[in-house]
Parts: C-alpha cells; structure tokens; sequence
C-alpha cells in the first residue's frame, strides 16, 4: 500500500505529465541542470587515467575546437591519452589557469561556466591570442580576418524568430538596439532594426536544439548562444534559457538566470568579426555566469573593433567595469527571474520540485535549499 507521501508524488507527476502532454505539446522537455555539470566527476583525473565521461569530456573539447573530432562512425574513449592532456593544457593556457594537464577544480569549474558556442579554437589556431602578455592586446579575429565590406557600414538587423521566447517584442528590440549601440558608439558603424528579414544584413532568433545550422542547443545553461562571422549574419540564441531582458539580473530568482543584453553584445561581436579574447573583462571572453551583467565594451574590444572598422570620432572612451554576479547553482527554478523563454515551463518544474522536495522530507519554505 502506497504511503500518504508516495501517494502525493505520484499524483503531482501524473498532473505534470498531462499538463505537459495538453498545454505544451510542441516544447521539449526542459532540463533541470547544466548539461556539463557531469565533469564534475572527473575532477582530478590525468594522464593515463580510464573514466567514464572522459568521452563527454572530449566531445566537449572538440565542439570548442581543443580535439579534431573522431573518425566516422566512431566515438571517443574514456581514456585520459596525450592528445587529451595537450588539449587541456591548450584550454588552461587559454583561459589563464595553471597550466598542468591536470582536470584540477579550476579547470573544471571553468569549464561548466555557461557560455559562447562559437569555438575558441578554430583549424588549430588559438582565436583567443593567450600567448601574449595578460591584458594587453588579447582580441582575436575569425581565421582570414573576414570583416563588413567598406562600402557596407549601415547595416540592418532583423527579429525573425521569436516565437519560442516569452519575451514581448517591445522588449527584444529594446535590448537588441542597447546590444548594437555599444559597438556603434566605438566604430564607424550603425545599426538599424528592420521588420523584413529579405531586407537584413543580420537575422537574430531563439531556437531550441537542433535548429538546422548544425550546431543544435542543449537546453538550460551550457552553450547559450552563437553568431557567425561575417558576412553570414546569422545570430542564434538557446529559447530554453532563462533569459532576463529587464530589471537588474544579479538579482534574479531563478539560479540560471542569464542576462540577455550581456549576451547580444558579445554574440555581435562576432558577426563582425571579432573572435574570442583572453582577456576576463572583455565582453568577447568565452564564458558568463548565471546572474551576470557584462554590457561595456573595455578596453580589449574597442582596440580590436576599432582596428577592424576605425574609431567613432565622438567614442567617449572605455567606461568602469560594472560587472555584478552570484554563484551559480545546479537546478533552476523555471526562469521565474524575468522576462524569458524558460517562465512557460515554470508550474511543471514546481511541481517536480515539490514532489521531490516531499519524497526527500525537504522543507519548500522561501529560501531554503534543495541541496
């Protein structure tokens, strides 16, 4: 006979799943954590070592470009080889930590950090420039500098694929102008939104998954957005995301909470053709965490756009660093912090929450945690 609290589980997740079944039919199924918070697990392994997601971990240095990618129809191993410890070495290089080989906390920590899914390492070659001195000259272009042609310095972006956000349209054409205006004020370049997506320089969209590019989303935090270089224009974003386009995101709700402004501004970047920088304050390094505002451009990425486009005659100069942010967590509440992609999903995750919350004899009080 069922007890009174396995009773309630089991009632809770019937109503999610019907819920699901009849309000959403067309949404995947949002998941609950950071796709890459299984390299956790591996904190400590080196050479020589045999783990299971050492594979994962692989697959994940391929996508940014530290591992060529296997044969055909083969997959990676489990085991910890040298190509694995030279690809490790090549991302802590990158990424100014200790550069041991070694998956130490630091490494691992950085690398579950969400973040860009364009890659830092594109044909063998490093976009993010870390042989040079910290903090000094550390922007990158796309491999053969590929850039606006001089004759085209207006350009025109449009919002084509909007759909899959909550977000209202007032608010995304607010944000997306603020995003393009940082990078306007720099250069010689201008930004105009246009409703007709024929008529545009730059398409902007949300899309969950696989979305026809080849290079699908993977739900909440991991890779959150990507943009290709020029002339391409397209500029894609993960709608499963929590996004927040208003209100003061270091004070969000939900713990994956990601700010969409601060993420426009560095996707930008690439679609005129600046690649990832070394450089942690600059808007163009790779990664952001969750509850973050990183919106003003320093002074790495004014030097590198201004040398791909020339300076704005009335640029005012790079401004103080206002960056705010909060430790991530593992689970997320929904996208209750603001206007997002991830409020629609907000009651069904409340419900699972609740349930295990109960199974667990875990209070569900007003900051109380889960953990």
């Amino acid at each position: 006979m069922l007890s009174p609290t396995s009773l309630l589980l089991q009632l809770l997740l019937t109503a999610a799943a019907a819920t699901s079944a009849s309000a959403f039919p067309d949404l995947p199924p949002p998941p609950f954590v950071n796709p890459w918070l299984s390299f956790q697990n591996l904190s400590g392994c080196h050479m020589g070592d045999e783990r299971p997601g050492l594979a994962d971990l692989k697959d994940y240095l391929s996508h940014f470009g530290y591992l060529p990618s296997p044969p055909p129809f083969s997959n990676f191993s489990d085991s910890f080889d040298e190509e694995l410890d030279a690809a490790i070495r090549t991302y802590q290089r990158n990424f100014g930590l200790n550069v041991t080989g070694t998956l130490d906390p630091s490494t691992v920590d950085q690398m579950i950090t969400p973040r860009c899914g364009v890659a830092d390492v594109i044909n063998g070659t490093s976009t993010m420039n870390s042989s040079f001195t910290r903090g000094r000259n550390l922007f990158a272009y796309f491999a053969g500098n590929p850039t606006w042609p001089p004759l085209k310095r207006d350009l025109k972006y449009a919002l084509t694929a909007t759909s899959n956000t909550a977000i209202d349209k007032a608010t995304l054409s607010a944000v997306f102008a603020r995003a393009f205006a940082r990078w306007s004020a720099a250069t010689t370049l201008t930004f105009a939104e246009t409703e007709s997506a024929s008529d545009a320089d730059v398409t902007i969209g949300f899309y969950y998954g696989a979305h026809g590019d080849g290079e699908p989303f993977d739900g909440v935090l991991g890779t959150l957005a990507h943009a290709f270089s020029p002339t391409d224009g397209r500029f894609h974003l993960d709608a499963a995301e929590a996004w927040v386009a208003e209100g003061d995101v270091t004070r969000a709700s939900s713990d994956t909470a990601v700010d969409l402004e601060s993420v426009a501004v560095h996707e930008i970047g690439h679609l005129l053709g600046m690649g990832h920088s070394a450089v942690a304050e600059a808007v163009m390094y790779p990664t952001i965490k969750t509850r973050t505002r990183k919106v003003d451009l320093a002074r790495d990425d004014v030097e590198g756009i201004q040398q791909l486009y020339g300076s704005n005659p009335n640029f005012k100069g790079v401004a103080p660093s206002t960056t705010g942010s909060s430790p991530e967590m593992e689970t997320s509440d929904g996208g209750g912090g603001g206007a997002g992609g991830g409020g629609r999903w907000g009651w069904r995750w409340l419900v699972v929450v609740a349930a295990v919350g109960l199974v667990r004899g875990e209070s569900l009080l007003p900051g109380t945690s889960f953990f």
